[in-house]
């Protein structure tokens, strides 16, 4: 069995990817597969593993003995699946092993964001704590999640998760099912005016589709409270990140925390640059699926559907 393994950078060169070597020949690449270098890097490959490697039919041309391709993700837009399916060749991924990770991470950025917490950090780093008489500093108030009502788009794991959480904060959870459908039935399901008019939080755990694809627009932003709070972690074209600048910066919302952005890396002249005020926008650089433990799961899991093909057992196939 011949096994490249491209992307490698975009998982981390912390983690550890001899788990790999017992599969068989592998090779290890820490850049993309392209059109360009495929014929020489996929030569008699067998399997392909990768992230953000965009697979197209002249790649895949160069690559006649490629049976497999696993993602090292749970997205695979970029597999191109009627390619994959023209080619004869499978397509996995991993589900589930981010869940944790993307849940904290929608609660760190919210917090941040409520408590103002920057700017305490700031105030007491300046000096300016120290060298006052009061023992406390209150000149910016804040909110608790208790008693809050906290809106989820997409009902799926990690956003089971967070309501999970959120009610074990206190707050109220309502969610809006994205692909139109949800059996979910532990929360109020509402539709999506509903979840804009009444939510204090709404947090962003959907996958892009048509349905979603530029689903908060300025419409959207005009319906929503003046005091919420938007946190994105599912895909940035969710977002329109013009609308959303806008609404920031004319209070239509209170602040937004960004995981993901549309393009990626963040466009040079993205109008979210403009605000650098961070009581109103945090931006992470796509990070929320990536602790530690949820790319040592990653790795694992990519690993049991390469054993699990090779035994003839295929998991996780997505065509």
């Amino acid at each position: 069995m011949k096994i490249v393994i491209a992307d490698k950078d975009s998982v981390g060169t912390d983690m550890d990817y001899s788990i790999y070597d017992e599969l068989g020949e592998v090779t290890y690449y820490d850049d993309k597969v392209t059109e360009e270098n495929a014929e020489k890097r996929l030569k008699g490959a067998n399997v392909l593993v990768i992230n953000k490697s965009q697979i197209t039919d002249k790649l895949l041309d160069a690559a006649p003995d490629l049976e497999l391709i696993c993602e090292f993700a749970t997205g695979f837009d970029n597999a191109n699946i009627p390619a994959c399916d023209r080619h004869g060749v499978k397509v996995a991924n991993v589900v589930n092993y981010s869940t944790a990770s993307v849940a904290q991470h929608t609660f760190a950025m919210l917090f941040y964001l409520m408590e103002n917490l920057r700017h305490y950090d700031e105030f007491v780093k300046s000096g300016a704590y120290a060298n006052q008489s009061h023992f406390c500093c209150l000149d910016i108030p804040f909110d608790e999640l208790d008693g809050k009502t906290y809106g989820i788009v997409g009902m799926g794991n990690i956003g089971r998760k967070v309501a999970q959480i959120a009610t074990a904060y206190g707050a109220h959870v309502i969610f809006y099912a994205s692909s139109g459908h949800s059996d979910c039935t532990e929360y109020e399901q509402v539709s999506f005016d509903e979840l804009l008019s009444r939510s204090d939080v709404i947090s962003l755990h959907c996958p892009l589709s048509d349905r979603t694809r530029d689903l908060f627009d300025k419409r959207a932003f005009e319906k929503m409270k003046k005091t919420a709070i938007l946190i994105n972690v599912a895909r940035g074209a969710v977002v329109v990140e013009k609308d959303l600048s806008d609404a920031l910066i004319n209070g239509e919302i209170a602040a937004a925390g960004l995981d993901v952005l549309s393009p990626e890396p963040m466009a040079k002249d993205s109008t979210l640059l403009k605000i650098q005020d961070s009581g109103k926008l945090i931006v992470t650089p796509h990070l929320a699926w990536a602790s530690t433990q949820a790319r040592t799961r990653c790795l694992d899991e990519v690993k049991k559907n390469i054993v699990s093909w090779m035994e003839g057992k295929p998991r996780n196939i997505v065509n």
